[in-house]
């Protein structure tokens, strides 16, 4: 027997790395399971149910070698969600957060790649191969998916067109926007209104030696001016999508109607572009023309890749962008209303700083960068801002202005 050749401190050794893999391949099944229950575009949703099958598979062949090693049975200790369930998951949309899983395959074929050399257990490098072929396919349809590429060759064998077409009436009336979305508007209205007030705080703190009641006065009023006009810009682009999307959504209604048979072949040609075979697509089509209003809804969901129900509120898009930007601009006005001079200078400095890099690593929230760097880089250009401006406010100051 297998295990019968291996010490008992090797055999320990190896079935923490069997069970290692066993609890990164359970996560991967129930991310890409949660991942395709939340997407309302049906061909990715049943690729995405095909990933998870066959993470569920590898993790089947990984308990099976546990057991033949005499291991106990693992237990998943992860979320339900897995990492879909993470913060930077929710707070990202459906292709962002896919970046982020095509990164993760690519770690754990590395991963992979480097056991073969480290287990010395043949039977567990015969599940690593086969691993390690299934995670390069599931890199390179990520990279379909993330680029819209659905060849009929690949998705065919994956996708039952009855499934898709169940998927498809059960989620057809609940397009809504990602659940993280506000996380993503509120970072960047921080952003914003750290930055500007930042730098007038620095021009006038250089300009009047630090002197509170100018700096205030100044930062007071770009922070009401700043958080006035993102709440503004943000209602009016709300706003506006929507008043377009309407508009297109009418032209659509009057090519249906005045040309019906083209528009079902139109949306029969989408689905075929994702990977559905012709007679499977022209199946699905058929069924939503019998409602025109559904029919309408999928063929504007494709052409302009958004339905009302994922447009965003213009009263909350304008309420969440002031009140962030307002957030942002309030941080180095701070110690001025407690200190004065060098000292409420040198604060501002600091608290302005410590706030810029956590706005900055909050941003890998809904980007695929590590929270280091980005944290870092704002760091940097939140630094850069404020000495210049500074140094502006001190020439200024110091010409009399």
């Amino acid at each position: 027997m297998a295990n019968e050749t291996l010490s008992e401190a090797k055999r320990q050794k190896l079935l923490s790395a069997l069970e290692s893999n066993w609890q990164a391949e359970m996560e991967g099944h129930h991310t890409y399971k949660t991942f395709a229950d939340r997407d309302t575009e049906l061909v990715r949703a049943r690729v995405l149910r095909h990933l998870a099958q066959d993470e569920l598979e590898h993790a089947e062949l990984w308990a099976k070698r546990i057991r033949d090693l005499g291991g106990p049975a693992p237990v998943y200790t992860g979320t339900p969600g897995g990492d879909a369930d993470s913060l930077a998951s929710r707070a990202s949309d459906i292709p962002t957060a896919l970046r982020r899983q095509e990164i993760e395959e690519s770690r754990h074929i590395a991963h992979y790649g480097e056991q073969i050399k480290a287990l010395g257990d043949q039977p567990s490098i015969s599940i690593l191969d086969r691993v390690i072929d299934d995670e390069k396919e599931h890199y390179r349809e990520l990279g379909s998916l993330l680029r819209g590429h659905y060849t009929t060759s690949d998705a065919t064998h994956k996708i039952d067109a009855k499934a898709v077409l169940e998927e498809m009436l059960a989620k057809r009336d609940q397009g809504r926007k990602q659940p993280g979305d506000w996380i993503g508007d509120a970072i960047y209205g921080v952003n914003d209104g750290l930055g500007a007030i930042f730098g007038i705080v620095s021009g006038v703190s250089g300009a009047t030696a630090g002197d509170s009641k100018y700096v205030l006065l100044a930062g007071l009023s770009g922070l009401i001016a700043s958080a006035l006009s993102m709440g503004s810009g943000a209602y009016l682009a709300a706003k506006s999508k929507r008043e377009i999307y309407m508009a297109e959504l009418d032209r659509e209604r009057k090519a249906i109607e005045m040309n019906g048979p083209e528009a079902r072949e139109l949306l029969s040609l989408y689905y075929q572009v994702k990977g559905l075979p012709e007679s499977d697509a022209q199946k699905m089509v058929q069924h939503i023309a019998t409602d025109p209003e559904q029919l309408l809804k999928a063929l504007a969901s494709e052409r302009l890749g958004a339905s009302e129900e994922t447009l965003a509120n213009p009263i909350v898009s304008a309420s969440s962008g002031a009140l962030s930007t307002a957030v942002g601009a309030a941080i180095p006005i701070l110690p001025f209303f407690f200190l004065h001079g060098v000292e409420a200078v040198i604060a501002a400095a600091v608290i302005s700083l410590v706030a810029h890099f956590a706005v900055g690593a909050a941003k890998s929230l809904i980007t695929v960068r590590s929270w280091w760097s980005s944290g870092t880089e704002m760091t940097v250009v939140g630094a850069i801002e404020g000495a210049v401006t500074y140094g502006i406010g001190i020439l200024l100051g110091g010409g009399g202005l």
